[in-house]
């Protein structure tokens, strides 16, 4: 019935396969763990005895995209519960909550994000702070707008499904793509239904790096828009970029950028980061990447 794909790069995922496969075990439903080591140079996770549980392994990075198709086409099951290999999940109930959710008949589930209160060390602030303000939405705000907030560390959907949808996403390691997988499954209709079913995200990056990953972020959808138009989404970020660029603002928030960068960045780096200022930064960085053609 269910296939666990948990794709790593050095990361050990031996507490999360354990917890998840005695969730499964209490089950009593037919299941397989797959764990895909995607070119990872450690061997933390290179031998495993659970039943149904495999680790394979390949010899080169490949990427996110690249890694769950591969995960998909060696699952046996109809159903894909998809999880990052840095999170762990909230309830001694995660398993059922999602098999009981099927019941509802959509073809996708988005469980959720968590973060812990208490506050990381200073040099993670950013990343932590951006996951509690924008991340960790209740289900029933998630559900008003459901193509919006698409966190892929963490859902279920049907095997056809997602081979159709994910089939679409070009060979690409960039950073981002949980934005345009969200614009697919509106374009293509999948009914997607969010539930309060979260996982805590335990992996969070120093500020530097998310920051970065966010530049990232930007550049995979300027990349979108100028090649396929992008037009039926429910991003914020693309819709904001889509009105400068309609009012012929685009320019002014490249200077924007090119003026406040490095002050924005202090900001972001500091032990007390803007979400807002964090917000302007990624605006002004996409229309300065799209005013010089920066390419991914």
């Amino acid at each position: 019935m269910l296939s666990v794909l948990i794709p790593t790069y050095n990361y050990n995922v031996s507490k999360l396969i354990a917890t998840i496969h005695s969730q499964l075990i209490t089950s009593s439903v037919a299941f397989e763990i797959i764990v895909l080591e995607d070119g990872s140079t450690s061997k933390i996770n290179s031998s495993n005895a659970l039943s149904n549980t495999q680790i394979i392994e390949n010899t080169t990075n490949i990427g996110r995209v690249k890694a769950r198709q591969a995960l998909a086409l060696k699952a046996k099951y109809d159903w894909l519960l998809f999880l990052d290999a840095d999170v762990t999940p909230k309830s001694d109930k995660f398993i059922s909550n999602y098999i009981d959710a099927i019941a509802l008949e959509y073809d996708a589930y988005f469980g959720g994000f968590a973060y812990y209160k208490n506050k990381p060390e200073h040099s993670y602030i950013l990343r932590w702070k951006y996951g509690k303000t924008k991340e960790q939405i209740p289900a029933s705000t998630r559900n008003k707008l459901p193509y919006k907030v698409i966190i892929s560390a963490n859902y279920l959907i049907k095997k056809s499904v997602f081979n159709s949808v994910n089939s679409k996403i070009e060979d690409n390691k960039g950073y981002g793509f949980d934005n345009y997988f969200g614009a697919l499954l509106q374009n293509n209709k999948v009914k997607v239904r969010h539930i309060d079913n979260e996982v805590y995200h335990l992996g969070i990056e120093k500020s530097e790096v998310y920051l970065k990953k966010k530049e990232q972020a930007a550049l995979t959808l300027i990349h979108f828009y100028k090649t396929e138009g992008f037009n039926n989404h429910s991003n914020d970020l693309l819709q904001l970029f889509s009105k400068l660029y309609q009012l012929n603002l685009v320019w002014l928030f490249s200077l924007l950028y090119k003026f406040l960068k490095n002050s924005m960045k202090k900001n972001l780096l500091s032990i007390s980061p803007s979400i807002t200022i964090l917000q302007l930064y990624r605006i002004s960085f996409m229309c300065n990447a799209y005013k010089t053609q920066t390419t991914l």
